[in-house]
């Protein structure tokens, strides 16, 4: 084994490629193939660009209700690596990823990875040796071309379409709705939780010959006085329905998927799951609300327009009397003008901070000159990230509010700095119904 310790395999898989992301299936492929990874359980591929990981994490407690040993693969990590891989709601020891990591290098031989390949392969691994009866898994990037795709997926979910990645997705949903239906295999079933799904995706399903199950025309949900109603349709075609289920600590459009995603996997779910999974989910940093002196904090990773829209909506659906402000870090990849434009109403100061040694973040300069330019003039500048969650927390007072959001990099950093505040003075006081 060429290393006993996680963190440094992490740091050597950081080092291995050329480029960080190399989307492609033949590299992985061919290493997949050495490992003769074969599963031989159902396996959910999640896509969509916003939502993947709220869809995990519900099917990982509805089917965890239900008994099954899921296998669950998700990215980015926030805080630790182990997160990227769960075995029945418990993340994967050390010596477990780093036997598996060893695996993976003796397999490849010359075939360089970058670091989301090795962690997929190793991923794919353990959920192979470990024989979970279901394994979902959460696409990287688009979808055609990402790591996971290198498995034949029995269901496909694409959660949403919004623009983001344009780099190497394509620039309208159109484009960007092709990548993601590059999931779909042929004569397997698609749900598409996007009310409003790109022409592309559409094609694609249908020129493959897939069963495209779409919101509102095959599934859909209504509000109750005693929560929310689903009804969708069984593989045979029949009604399904399900009323009053509780509001899950997650966008309830998701849930609405998942529900719909849980009649083609083919494991049998009774309706008491569903409830006990809806009512257990949680995920950490999905408008995530903390207390931290009587200063409410939410924690959102929202790093695009369209979930920074979410953001905003769960925001305006919880209304405070103290003030509201924020603390903002964004990738400088993102629309950052678009996503100011959205939240620009909910803000009454802007706190920015650097994510030193991120090279993809925006620099707090930029984004000053982009609040300026939307005559947002209520706004400091820290030195450095602890910085501005001190700053920020000093500028309130008990009964206000800060919001955290930005990247999964911008949360992952404020959990950092609130750890041990957090462990001592804070409790968790509820979860978004949004």
């Amino acid at each position: 084994m060429r290393f006993t310790q996680l963190d440094d395999w992490l740091r050597w898989m950081e080092t291995q490629h050329p480029r960080s992301i190399d989307l492609g299936l033949e590299r992985v492929a061919l290493v997949a193939q050495q490992l003769e990874i074969a599963l031989d359980m159902p396996v959910v591929t999640v896509a969509g660009t916003n939502g993947k990981g709220s869809c995990v994490a519900l099917l990982s407690s509805i089917l965890g209700a239900q008994g099954y040993r899921v296998g669950a693969y998700t990215s980015p990590h926030l805080n630790h690596y182990h997160e990227r891989i769960v075995v029945a709601d418990n993340s994967v020891d050390d010596d477990s990823l780093c036997r598996a990591f060893a695996a993976v290098d003796d397999a490849r031989g010359e075939t360089s990875l970058t670091y989301f390949e090795f962690g997929t392969l190793a991923a794919l691994l353990i959920f192979q040796q470990q024989a979970v009866d279901v394994v979902i898994l959460e696409v990287g990037l688009g979808g055609r071309l990402d790591a996971v795709n290198i498995i034949d997926a029995d269901v496909a979910i694409v959660s949403s379409i919004a623009i983001d990645h344009e780099a190497w997705l394509g620039s309208d949903r159109e484009a960007i709705g092709r990548e993601k239906a590059g999931i779909f295999r042929s004569g397997r079933p698609a749900i598409i939780g996007d009310g409003a799904p790109p022409a592309s995706l559409l094609h694609y399903g249908a020129q493959l010959g897939v069963e495209l199950i779409c919101r509102g025309d095959d599934f859909n949900i209504t509000d109750s006085s005693e929560g929310w109603h689903w009804q969708g349709r069984a593989v045979n075609g029949e009604l399904v329905c399900y009323r009053d289920l509780p509001y899950p600590a997650l966008l309830v459009d998701n849930a609405a998927t998942v529900l719909q995603a849980l009649e083609y996997i083919g494991l049998p779910v009774s309706e008491s799951a569903i409830r006990q999974g809806l009512t257990a989910v949680s995920v950490v940093g999905r408008c995530q609300h903390l207390q931290y002196r009587g200063i409410e904090l939410v924690l959102d990773v929202a790093h695009n327009p369209a979930s920074v829209q979410i953001l905003r909506d769960h925001l305006n659906a919880k209304p405070i009397a103290g003030r509201t402000e924020c603390l903002f870090a964004v990738m400088a990849d993102k629309s950052i003008a678009e996503m100011i434009t959205i939240l620009k109403p909910c803000f009454g100061h802007w706190s920015l901070a650097p994510l030193s040694g991120n090279e993809r973040a925006a620099q707090v300069v930029t984004v000053e000159t982009l609040l300026h330019a939307q005559q947002i003039i209520d706004v400091s500048v820290a030195t450095s990230f602890a910085d501005g969650v001190d700053g920020a927390l000093a500028r309130l007072s008990a009964g206000d509010r800060l919001v955290v959001f930005g990247s999964f990099f911008t949360v992952a950093a404020a959990m950092t700095v609130l750890a041990d505040p957090i462990s001592i003075e804070t409790r968790l006081v509820g979860e978004s119904k949004l």
